[in-house]
């Protein structure tokens, strides 16, 4: 028997089986413009994958900010449709099988924790870096939404006069690099720019990586976790651990009652993290 799990992203809907820790038969279809659009191209994907395997339930990965209590999905996001009403009893209605819901990123970090870099550990953070910065809080290898499904929002952190997404997404750093050199080029571009010696190119790395260090820094003490786990595009650099811990030491520098140097390590999972993450959940809540 084996679940079906699903990602849905603002551009494209992926999916695949999932049986014995594995994923098979995996697939993606555009994102539709719309709800009953929606809903037909995931009975379809349901449908079409049911012929292959026997399935037990439905594993979605989702934007927003998804609430277990009630199924609905809190927030916005690039699609709009899905927010604000109980969607999950007329997913289960229009499956005809059990439905679990998570958010995105809390997949992605479920992932790491039931098969990944974070399967040894108990208490860990998962940051997920790419045009903003989000990520999860993992306590006893339980995602911790929080009172108000904000947990791992670590993007809304205020590192002096800006969030930390502002300072530390790649994306945003090329933003302030173009809008001050009345240039066009990629965050991967900036780090190579910074890397052959453009000063101002490194004073916008510098910034990224100082003001990850610090939240990272921060949360260490607040909440103590065995690990920190960093995902997103740049996680794939190799410069990335040696960079932020390089920042992480001078950040612990500054404390002289520090004892607790944070442990960083980059995710396993890339492409199909949500996708087995939905899996971990399901499984977790059946």
């Amino acid at each position: 028997m084996a679940l079906l799990t699903i990602d849905v992203g603002g551009t494209t809907i992926k999916y695949a089986s999932f049986e014995n820790g594995e994923l098979a038969h995996k697939g993606a279809v555009d994102t539709p413009n719309q709800l009953a659009d929606f809903y037909k191209v995931l009975t379809k994907i349901k449908t079409d994958m049911a012929e292959k395997v026997d399935l037990t339930g439905v594993a979605m990965s989702l934007p927003g900010a998804v609430s277990k209590s009630d199924g609905v999905i809190y927030g916005a996001s690039a699609i709009p449709y899905i927010h604000n009403f109980p969607i999950k009893p007329v997913l289960e209605a229009s499956f005809e099988l059990p439905v679990s819901m998570e958010n995105d990123a809390n997949c992605a970090a479920l992932a790491e924790v039931a098969y990944g870099a974070g399967k040894d550990y108990q208490d860990l953070l998962f940051f997920v870096i790419g045009t903003g910065i989000g990520g999860s809080v993992v306590l006893d290898r339980k995602i911790r939404h929080g009172a108000h499904l904000m947990g791992g929002e670590f993007g809304f952190m205020l590192m002096r006069d800006h969030t930390l997404s502002t300072d530390s997404s790649p994306v945003q750093m090329a933003g302030r690099y173009n809008l001050k050199n009345g240039t066009n080029v990629s965050g991967q571009e900036v780090f190579a720019l910074a890397e052959n010696g453009d000063s101002e190119a490194k004073v916008v790395v510098d910034t990224l990586f100082d003001s990850l260090a610090r939240a990272i820094f921060n949360l260490q003490y607040a909440l103590d976790p065995e690990i920190v786990l960093l995902g997103g595009g740049i996680s794939q650099a190799d410069f990335l651990i040696p960079k932020l811990q390089k920042a992480l030491e001078k950040v612990y520098q500054q404390v002289e009652i520090a004892t607790i140097m944070p442990k960083i390590a980059v995710c396993h999972f890339q492409n199909d993290a949500n996708l087995i993450g939905a899996a971990a959940d399901f499984i977790a809540e059946n």
